[in-house]
């Protein structure tokens, strides 16, 4: 069978970087093909290289046995190659609708468009509104977003770059669907994931990477976690270490936190209730888009709308209170957008440390510039961040190591309280496992630890206790060692025990 997709001798440099090393894959009709290594491994080069949005140095590309050259993206986008990155590509001034139209350049008008869009969301499950504009969505749902404007372009190959790190358990299945029936009609998939469950479910072939180089393909369904691991990162996870303690005192305290939404289609929080000690950490789950955006606003401080008396960090009321006044009390705070919120794109990593901590400015506002570079080059190295020092820009890291560096400014600054969304969101089991182990760390020295993640099997392994949100509410907490996945998905929907819209739903036997 002639392969559909050839790359022969790929070799892409940045100055003295190496990306790609004289990389050689080919992906067959109808076979999802993964790609695994480490953060920085050179995924996501070699994928730019692919859709035109990199130019390799050397080597050749073959389509469907033709030698081409792929200069554009719009011209990888002619000859059938669809592609949805882990950082996304939208326009958020403008609607969902108009974001595909520009992508995907129908003959039709935005407003035909958007029946399309609603058709191949309600097929493939992903819950996407054609008319909401992309800066009120959440990152799960852009993710949709540019999930569903590439399946409507129909394309030959398509290419996958973290598609499931912010969908729930549910909807990985229904992806995986999707993704097995687009194979089944000739459809070639290139799908690059940190989850080695989720490649050897789904994948036929798996081609590893490490530092810019193919150590070997295997067949991903013979292959065990361990062994996978083994391949990526020359060693498996580090095990995680648990200490049996008891909690201290309430860190956080939220009562009755009801705010109305600030847009249009943003969601109303209501009737918020949560404790978190010292000592301990909460993790909510819930599926992207039922108010953690708007959660993580009122507690960090971005949102002050919050009433009087309704948020308290360590029993001051703080409802009112800037960002800066919670963060001298203790509160650190993560976001899950990498890039623009939680890091400056044009600014190097040195200068992003000023974003939470000021340790290196002076008494009259002078910056003590080696102070900035030493605390980055000590993060770069405390947290194995792979990027060309601390003079380099933060958008030439990959997404891993971002978020490497992101998490490693927060821990590093020993908080009293650590809020953070999305964790290990793209980074591979390595560095997620360390990642978990440091919060695990923090939990332990007795500070507070509240995380938001959409990966259940994470928040099992390292919460003490559990709540799930959904439609702005939040449920009874529930120890994990009592929570199962299962009841887990169920409550996402707004099901559990005493909620409303459990007492909405006709009960077994009811006329």
């Amino acid at each position: 069978m002639t392969p559909r997709l050839s790359l022969q001798g790929i070799t892409k440099r940045y100055g003295a970087l190496v990306a790609n090393d004289n990389v050689s894959l080919e992906v067959l009709p109808g076979e999802i093909h993964a790609v695994l290594g480490e953060n920085g491994a050179g995924k996501s080069t070699l994928m730019k290289v692919i859709y035109g949005a990199v130019a390799p140095d050397e080597g050749q590309i073959r389509w469907n046995g033709r030698l081409v050259s792929i200069r554009t993206p719009h011209e990888a986008r002619a000859l059938g190659v669809a592609m949805v990155f882990q950082h996304f590509s939208l326009f958020d001034t403008l609607t969902v609708a108009e974001n595909v139209w520009l992508g995907v350049r129908p003959s039709s008008s935005v407003a035909s468009l958007s029946e399309q869009i609603r058709s191949v969301a309600r097929e493939y499950g992903l819950d996407v509104d054609p008319a909401r504009p992309v800066h009120s969505l959440s990152v799960g749902e852009r993710q949709r977003v540019e999930i569903v404007r590439a399946l409507l372009a129909k394309p030959e190959l398509l290419i996958l770059d973290e598609p499931t790190s912010v969908l729930t358990p549910q909807a990985v299945q229904k992806l995986f669907e999707t993704l097995r029936k687009l194979a089944s009609t000739g459809c070639s998939i290139l799908y690059i994931s940190h989850k080695l469950d989720e490649i050897r479910a789904l994948c036929h072939n798996c081609t590893v990477l490490r530092g810019g180089r193919v150590t070997g393909q295997v067949d991903p369904r013979t292959e065990t976690n361990a062994g996978l691991s083994r391949r990526m990162i020359g060693r498996e996870p580090p095990r995680l270490s648990r200490a049996t303690r008891g909690v201290g005192d309430v860190a956080l305290q939220v009562r009755q936190l009801h705010l109305p939404k600030r847009d249009p289609f943003g969601v109303t929080l209501d009737g918020v209730e949560l404790a978190v000690h010292g000592g301990e950490i909460v993790g909510i789950a819930g599926i992207s888009g039922n108010g953690q955006p708007e959660l993580m606003a009122a507690l960090s401080g971005e949102d002050t709308r919050s009433p009087r008396g309704s948020i308290a960090l360590f029993g001051v009321d703080v409802a009112g209170a800037s960002p800066r006044v919670r963060r001298r009390a203790g509160l650190h705070f993560v976001p899950e957008e990498r890039l623009g919120r939680g890091a400056v794109p044009s600014l190097t990593l040195a200068q992003n440390t000023l974003l939470t901590r000021t340790a290196a400015v002076g008494r009259l506002g002078l910056l003590r510039v080696s102070s900035l570079v030493s605390l980055a080059s000590e993060l770069i190295r405390k947290f194995r961040v792979k990027s060309k020092g601390p003079n380099a820009p933060a958008k030439s890291l990959s997404g891993g190591n971002l978020q490497k560096f992101i998490m490693g400014r927060e821990i590093d600054a020993a908080p009293r309280l650590l809020i953070v969304s999305q964790p290990t969101w793209g980074v591979d089991v390595g560095a997620a496992a360390e990642i978990r182990g440091e919060l695990l760390a923090l939990r332990d020295g007795g500070a507070a630890v509240l995380v938001v993640s959409e990966e259940l099997d994470e928040l099992l392994e390292i919460a003490d206790r559990l709540v799930v949100i959904a439609q702005g509410r939040l449920s009874p907490s529930i120890p994990t060692r009592e929570a199962t996945v299962e009841q887990l998905g169920t409550w996402m929907s707004g099901l559990w025990p005493g909620s409303v819209f459990a007492e909405s739903v006709p009960q077994k036997g009811a006329a």
